[in-house]
């Protein structure tokens, strides 16, 4: 592409969004790049100064669970309310997109699958209790806990490599016509509009009289707008970082490190830095489900194409099926709360173990039948 791009995204993605950086980009447009990046992790740490949950400035899982609360999703006690970053993030891919003249509506691949993997993603994130995003700002804040449940996040993606190597793919979209690539912009503007005129998707969940932790919604708005547009020109993808650890060319995963570096230097600014085991905001210290939790979301976010907050940019570039994903998604945080599946600070429930180990089963099993068979 372009060089005034700077993609970054690797070759995890569907066919049609394959961005591996460039040889041909000069060591100044790389370091651009990096920059870019790196900002997304100073916007998340001002959204936590700002009053988002604590590592949460940014969370693709659990923005969307909170969208299932207000929604109505769930009565188990929860957060209940919709996050206008949601709508900036959509909004500002598809501001990129417009932009460079690169819009273009596809869908037409596996979406019943991208639907289930979806699901599983967010039930995975919610026993971690955090998507791969969340994990770098956890990691950043000083979060031990995700330190050591980060080679389980590693270790799901470097499997999803190996079905991939063997012919897996989550298949390859088609161009459709625009009104097919714009539902996620109607459903996120439409929710917004409800937000600010009614007031109805805000709230105490049940149980509880204080409202969710965040922050004003015309700073989230904008923010999460920002955070769009470098997420789109970039196209980082914290599952994509993983996997280029096991590829010559490593440029993705730099650019987490940086992430996670600019984050905990805001956040330590700001003084939300919290160093330890000790006193994390919305984290549990069972390392073994923290583990497994993450490694479910790192295996089925490869085969699905991209981590939550990937699949929420897709679908503001114009991807139909990203948006079934997401769909999939506030399902699965839904369910993750109804059927007791959800972390609580005070460790992994019964419920969440037996999920954890379906899903993994589950998404093995399926990329085994999917892949092509041997000749």
């Amino acid at each position: 592409m372009a060089a005034a791009g700077f993609d970054l995204a690797d070759a995890m993605q569907p066919r049609e969004h394959r961005r591996m950086l460039r040889s041909d980009l000069t060591p100044q447009q790389t370091r651009i790049a990096l920059a870019l990046v790196a900002t997304l992790g100073v916007l998340a740490a001002l959204l936590v100064a700002a009053g988002n949950p604590g590592n949460m400035g940014l969370c693709g899982a659990c923005f969307l669970r909170d969208l299932a609360g207000a929604l109505g999703f769930f009565q188990a006690p929860a957060p209940r309310i919709f996050r206008p970053e949601l709508t900036g993030i959509v909004l500002g891919a598809l501001l990129c997109v417009l932009v460079r003249r690169r819009f273009a509506a596809r869908s037409g691949s596996f979406a019943a699958s991208r639907f289930a993997l979806g699901v599983l993603m967010a039930q995975g994130a919610l026993v971690f209790l955090g998507c791969p995003f969340r994990m770098l700002q956890r990691l950043g804040g000083g979060d031990l806990h995700a330190w050591l449940a980060l080679p389980g996040f590693v270790a799901g993606v470097f499997v999803a490599t190996r079905f991939e190597r063997r012919g897996y793919s989550i298949g390859k979209t088609s161009p459709v016509a625009a009104p097919i690539g714009l539902w996620a912009h109607l459903v996120f503007l439409g929710l917004l509009a409800l937000f600010l005129v009614g007031g109805v998707l805000s709230g105490p969940g049940p149980g509880s009289t204080e409202a969710p932790a965040h922050a004003a919604w015309s700073l989230a708005l904008a923010l999460g707008l920002v955070a769009g547009v470098i997420l789109s020109l970039s196209g980082f993808c914290a599952i994509s970082a993983a996997r280029q650890l096991f590829l010559p060319r490593r440029t993705m995963s730099l650019a987490a490190a940086l992430l996670i570096l600019a984050y905990a230097a805001t956040a330590f600014a700001t003084g939300h830095a919290n160093w330890g085991f000790g006193g994390q905001p919305i984290a549990h210290s069972e390392f073994l489900w923290n583990a497994l939790g993450l490694a479910l979301v790192g295996l089925c976010g490869a085969l699905a194409g991209g981590c939550p907050v990937r699949q929420l940019v897709m679908a503001g570039e114009g991807n139909g099926d990203a948006f079934v994903c997401v769909m999939g998604l506030v399902v699965g945080g839904a369910a993750a709360h109804t059927f007791g599946i959800a972390s609580s600070p005070a460790g992994a429930s019964d419920a969440g173990r037996i999920a954890t180990l379906v899903g993994l089963a589950i998404a093995l099993t399926y990329a085994w039948r999917v892949r092509p068979s041997p000749s």
